[in-house]
């Protein structure tokens, strides 16, 4: 279950409970595009209102300031990135290691790159509020989708496989990252969709016993 926000970041409705799930989709992702023309300091509410097409009343309903608004943005973010990991999970588990470190590493990037380029400016907003407690929980419960698959693996094993967990979401974490921030072009993107998977999978073979 994902990690409650402080007080402060809290919606006045939880966004997936509320009334109209199409509002708040809408709400989400003039946020995104408000975001990638104004900056985070330019963001409102009201423009967000504006662009979303719904009144500043409706607006309020949902999400009491801006800070409220983007915790909530990037909270739908990273959880679309957990839930990615956890069906690619329900389909991987007994395969062959390449096999599942190639589909559980295409999972993660292509929920990543969903929402590009709004990715890039979502980590501007992760280094402005207060999401130490959303982040650890995504970690979280990250390792233990990865950490449970690859103890099912049909040709290897690990000797210690949480080790092996933090490395290579580490590594997944931190190369995509790398990408999005200072980069983001499709060729970049294709770059990485190509030799991300191969950087993975020789990890994971290396540190497999067999």
């Amino acid at each position: 279950m994902p990690a409650a926000p402080t007080d402060a970041l809290k919606p006045r409705k939880t966004p997936r409970q509320a009334r109209s799930a199409a509002t708040v989709d809408a709400i989400f992702e003039a946020a995104i595009q408000v975001l990638l023309t104004d900056g985070y300091a330019g963001l409102t509410t009201t423009r967000v209102a504006s662009r979303a097409g719904v009144s500043v009343g409706t607006m309020y309903q949902y999400f009491p300031h801006k800070e409220a608004l983007l915790y909530a943005v990037l909270e739908d973010y990273l959880e679309d990135v957990v839930v990615a990991l956890d069906e690619a999970a329900g389909q991987l588990a007994g395969k062959r290691l390449a096999e599942m470190s190639d589909g559980l590493t295409l999972a993660y990037l292509d929920a990543k790159m969903r929402q590009m380029p709004g990715a890039r400016a979502l980590y501007v907003v992760a280094a402005q509020l207060e999401t130490a407690g959303l982040v650890d929980d995504i970690v979280r419960r990250s390792d233990e989708i990865i950490a449970r698959t690859l103890a099912t693996a049909a040709d290897a094993r690990f000797d210690d496989v949480d080790a092996v967990t933090f490395a290579y979401r580490t590594m997944l974490v931190g190369v995509v990252r790398a990408v999005i921030e200072s980069d983001g072009t499709p060729a970049a993107v294709a770059m990485l969709r190509a030799e991300l998977p191969v950087m993975c999978r020789s990890y994971l073979v290396a540190s497999a016993t067999h």
